[in-house]
């Protein structure tokens, strides 16, 4: 079995549970070393006891990514033990409740917009020198298809997403003539606890599984990326798990 992602290092935010968690797992299982960012350090050693079926331990960094300084510590720490990164996905979101925008108390619009977007930002711009330094540094982000359909009570999640597909894309505009491949994926709708969420009345078990996800985040990570600066759908028939 050829192993696609073999000894390249990945950061995965929000690896603790969802598209993170079943990403980091894929990713394990390609050959790749793991360094996963969440909130709960608990959670991340649910994922790397997994991980290691497959690989070596995952590096785990669990902190909120609120405290945007951390992120800079974060980079200089993965400089000093790595030297360099090769795939950095940014994955980690929060919801932040469906309401009306008027209504978003305000602590709330800026926890949105700091853990969907800015923090996203800050990764870009602290990891930028360690990820010239690989070969051929993959970058993806993890959007939504709430920005093609704008539906009530979603606005702070679809105000983030929509900023973030904008400047993602400016950014693969202005690294286009470099080794770089940097794109977005949209998952669709999917089993997750953001999901349950948003949509509590849902029966999850009607919807796939993160895990059925995972092979386009894998193209857009190995070498062989023919994409830059693009969104892709993750259900796509090329890339999508069908289940019998």
């Amino acid at each position: 079995m050829t192993l696609r992602l073999k000894n390249k290092i990945a950061l995965i935010t929000g690896a603790s549970r969802g598209i993170g968690a079943a990403v980091a797992k894929r990713f394990a299982q390609e050959g790749a070393q793991l360094i996963l960012v969440a909130r709960s350090f608990a959670d991340l050693e649910e994922v790397d006891n997994e991980i290691q079926q497959y690989g070596p331990p995952a590096v785990l960094v669990p902190f909120d990514l609120m405290d945007l300084p951390r992120i800079d510590d974060l980079a200089k720490s993965i400089a000093k033990r790595f030297g360099h990164l090769d795939i950095l996905v940014g994955n980690a979101a929060i919801l932040g409740g469906l309401t009306p925008i008027t209504h978003t108390p305000p602590t709330i619009w800026h926890q949105v917009m700091t853990v969907n977007l800015h923090a996203n930002w800050h990764l870009l711009k602290a990891f930028e020198p360690l990820l010239i330094k690989a070969h051929d540094a993959r970058l993806v982000f993890v959007t939504s298809g709430i920005t093609i359909h704008p539906t009530p009570y979603w606005g702070g999640y679809a105000v983030t997403k929509s900023a973030l597909e904008t400047m993602v894309k400016t950014y693969a505009s202005e690294v286009k003539h470099t080794a770089f491949k940097v794109n977005l994926v949209n998952p669709g709708t999917i089993r997750t606890p953001m999901r349950a969420q948003a949509m509590p009345g849902e029966d999850p078990m009607t919807l796939p599984p993160p895990e059925d996800i995972t092979e386009v985040f894998v193209r857009l990570a190995e070498a062989e990326c023919p994409w830059h600066g693009e969104i892709l759908s993750a259900q796509e028939l090329a890339f999508f798990k069908v289940r019998g």
